[in-house]
């Protein structure tokens, strides 16, 4: 055997290995700073927002960069897990601000990690839309479960085998849950405010 073998073996390992050890340090660095801007569109800090998702951009690029040369690495379930959750803060972050929801094209992605993103935002948007129902926004709330509805219909159409998407069809079916508690809620909350008007007719 060529004494070689071990030498070339090890140069390609030890790229792969540099590539996965920044690809999972970074990659935890896009999940808290996407988190962090979730949790600042909950609080209307839009501007904060803002910066920490272009972090989480910039992050997310740096990995991309990284793993090009290795696809073993760009299909580790850490960095697919950090570009589902800056689809997810990008997403919401649209919805919150009534802007366009990006594409996975938009945001330079597969779209397989997109797609979660999308139906994790359902959950961001149920969060909201209770807010808006505590705080008597009722046209409000109906707005964004339409929205809520639009997103459950596109990922219901996506029907590929899991395998291909990562159990996709688990998170649509959460999804679609939390949309029809979502409209038990509206509903109830309409017929109680009926009932009041009623009352004071």
């Amino acid at each position: 055997m060529n004494p070689d073998v071990v030498s070339d073996a090890r140069e390609i390992l030890d790229a792969r290995f540099q590539a996965r050890e920044k690809a999972i340090t970074e990659s935890r660095r896009v999940i808290r700073a996407s988190a962090n801007a979730i949790r600042a569109l909950h609080r209307s800090e839009f501007d904060k927002a803002e910066e920490l998702a272009n972090e989480a951009k910039s992050l997310l690029g740096e990995i991309n960069a990284a793993v090009v040369d290795t696809p073993q690495v760009a299909t580790h379930n850490v960095v697919t897990d950090a570009a589902k959750e800056y689809a997810e803060a990008r997403i919401t972050q649209a919805v919150f601000t009534g802007e366009e929801i990006p594409t996975f094209s938009e945001l330079a992605m597969d779209p397989v990690p997109y797609l979660h993103g999308l139906g994790e935002a359902v959950g961001e948007m149920r969060r909201r839309m209770l807010d808006m129902l505590r705080s008597g926004d009722v046209s409000g709330a109906e707005h964004l479960l339409n929205e809520m509805d639009r997103i459950v219909d596109l990922l219901a159409e996506i029907d590929y085998p899991d395998g291909m998407t990562a159990g996709l069809r688990r998170t649509t079916d959460v999804s679609r849950s939390l949309v029809e508690r979502s409209r038990s809620d509206l509903t109830t909350t309409v017929v109680q405010e009926r009932l009041r008007n009623d009352l004071r007719g």
